[in-house]
């Protein structure tokens, strides 16, 4: 029985890797999570494993992961002030926003992102 490949959390290298990430999610509908971290940020670092899980829970969500200190034009093109901060992204643009450390809460957005067609106000 071949093993199914763990879904990866993608880190995001380049502003490239971000735009061609976008492309794919106005292409092909894919959701996107995008978690916003510093090294620095305790309470964004150990959200970490729980990124990794919801991964596998939802494996038709594309999850990034953006170091703001790596990626400042990211962080301030979306308004992203404080960590860990996550973007419900749908169809290329925010469809919410999580600001804070809460991974029960932060999965609950999740589903809903999921579950509507339509944006959601936040």
């Amino acid at each position: 029985m071949e093993e199914t490949p763990k879904p990866e959390v993608v880190k995001i290298t380049s502003t490239e890797t971000w735009d061609s990430l976008l492309q794919q999610s106005k292409s092909h509908g894919t959701p996107i999570v995008a978690h916003f971290t510093a090294s620095w940020c305790v309470p964004s670092v150990a959200m970490d494993p729980f990124i990794q899980e919801f991964a596998s829970v939802f494996p038709d969500i594309i999850f990034v992961t953006v170091d703001v200190d790596d990626f400042k034009e990211i962080a301030t093109k979306y308004e992203v002030k404080a960590m860990p901060t996550f973007l419900l992204m749908k169809g290329g643009v925010v469809a919410g926003r999580l600001v804070g450390a809460n991974p029960d809460e932060t999965k609950k957005r999740i589903e809903t992102l999921l579950q509507s067609n339509t944006e959601f106000v936040v």
